[in-house]
């Protein structure tokens, strides 16, 4: 019986002693600059502080893969940053998990996070927004011709400034932006949008430029076709353009104009085996510190507390500096819209 003892207690202490096993799980986001920025301020410091891996892919956006992965109960991605133009409809078609907004840590300043983030992080249920950015686009200045564009109707006006144009292969953006250059008002877009005439009117706008467009998935192309000659203006998120000028010091230049503005959300995908430790991400990764390190790219926080870590010189390169010159992004609209308008887009690049 002692000898039973000794081995019960000697059982115990060992079991005290193991260390907690750390789980593995899959975060998914854009690459290039901006998911080195996520490597090196949110995934690192989290690997570090807390012993678990992740294992950080590259995706071009939109809900299809996600899709898939719910649908067939194989899924492969835990954490996905999610443009919230997309993470409506996602969301409303349950391929996301609900998140637990009250368990969100207050500012390091010690104001209580639904104070600190801004509405529009916290306005859906099944994310959390991490950062701010925009759509605009940018040309080159040793190739462009014809003098600085300035305007959405420069990126249309072919005659004065010659040469192909690079635009991301989705109706998202493009279509807002063929309203804007044909003179609908900011404030009217998305209801002209929602309508059958308006959509006629965008694609008939496209329809001026469509042999001048070259079509990308990627916003990691995005420079590489500026910097080629592929294109002599480009549409980009801004922190592609920012990185290439600053890292790289490319002759590119960003225009302000009709730019889109809208956040990305830190989601769960919805029966993912990882839901704890990916809500543990989310708390850390959407903390004051390691969103103000987005500044690295010129995406904006969405927390007040994380200005304090902002450079003040790179606030005015953010997208929050400019946010009169441009259009917020309706995610409603594209939940409601994205997919007839997505066929409708289809339809026209075959045509």
């Amino acid at each position: 019986m002692k000898a039973l003892k000794r081995l019960g207690v000697a059982i115990a202490l060992c079991t005290a002693a193991a260390p907690v096993m750390a789980d593995q799980f899959t975060a998914v986001s854009f690459g290039g600059a901006y998911g080195a920025a996520q490597q090196k301020h949110m995934l690192d410091p989290f690997m570090e502080k807390t012993g678990h891996k992740i294992l950080f892919e590259n995706y071009s956006g939109g809900i299809a893969e996600i899709k898939a992965q719910v649908e067939s109960g194989n899924v492969l991605w835990d954490v996905v940053d999610i443009e919230v133009i997309d993470l409506e409809r996602a969301c409303s078609e349950g391929l996301l998990e609900v998140f637990p907004h009250d368990t969100l840590p207050a500012g390091d300043d010690g104001t209580p996070a639904k104070d600190d983030f801004s509405p529009e992080a916290l306005s859906n249920e099944c994310g959390v927004g991490n950062i701010v950015w925009t759509v605009l686009y940018s040309y080159n200045k040793e190739t462009i011709e014809g003098g600085q564009p300035t305007t959405i109707e420069d990126l249309f006006n072919t005659e004065k400034f010659p040469g192909k144009r690079a635009l991301r292969k989705r109706p998202q953006v493009n279509m807002e932006w063929a309203l804007l250059a044909d003179g609908v008002p900011k404030e009217q877009i998305y209801d002209v949008l929602a309508t059958e005439a308006g959509q006629k009117q965008a694609f008939a706008k496209l329809d001026t430029i469509k042999n001048d467009l070259v079509w990308f998935d990627s916003w990691s192309q995005a420079p590489q076709l500026l910097n080629d000659g592929g294109a002599v203006m480009v549409q980009s998120a801004n922190g592609r353009i920012f990185d290439a000028i600053q890292s790289d010091n490319k002759p590119f230049e960003m225009v302000w104009d009709a730019h889109i503005y809208d956040l990305d959300v830190w989601a769960i995908v919805k029966g993912t085996k990882h839901k704890a430790v990916a809500e543990e991400f989310i708390r850390f990764a959407t903390s004051s510190k390691p969103e103000s390190g987005m500044q690295d790219v010129a995406y904006g926080p969405t927390r007040q507390s994380s200005y304090a870590y902002v450079d003040p010189a790179i606030i005015p390169r953010l997208p929050s500096a400019h946010l009169e010159e441009g259009l917020q992004a309706s995610g409603t609209f594209w939940a409601d819209y994205g997919e007839s308008l997505g066929e409708k887009f289809n339809e026209w690049l075959l045509n």
